[in-house]
């Protein structure tokens, strides 16, 4: 007669496991690098600016109106607004927030600001 199979053998299922465990041990530590690599600015006062740069300055009010050398300028025409006075500023553009202003109504002028082509942005309080 045949000898009956009792028990099942679980050491390849072990090694399997064993080098599944160690992949993900050596794998881990690399999903976490991931992210945005982002360059933190240097604060600036205005008083540190050269006199002859040029710099397109908006503020952005509490009301999320544009404001352009105090000439308000309309949501719709903002982006042809500023294609329109790039070549007169050629240093970059200097967006004034009040604090209450939107999120939202900061970065439509960046976007627009950034689709025309000005690369260098920056904030004030």
């Amino acid at each position: 007669m045949r000898d009956s199979f009792n028990e099942i053998n679980i050491t390849p299922l072990t090694d399997i496991f064993l080098v599944l465990l160690i992949i993900m041990m050596v794998i881990a530590p690399m999903l976490d690098q991931q992210g945005l690599n982002l360059a933190v600015p240097e604060v600036v006062n205005k008083e540190q600016i050269a006199k002859d740069t040029k710099i397109m300055s908006f503020a952005v009010t509490n009301d999320n109106k544009y404001l352009f050398e105090g000439q308000e300028v309309d949501v719709n025409d903002l982006e042809k607004f500023v294609s329109e006075h790039t070549k007169d500023y050629p240093d970059g553009l200097l967006i004034q927030v009040d604090d209450n202003a939107e999120h939202g109504a900061v970065v439509k002028l960046m976007d627009s600001a950034r689709n025309v082509g000005v690369t260098s942005i920056s904030l004030a309080r």
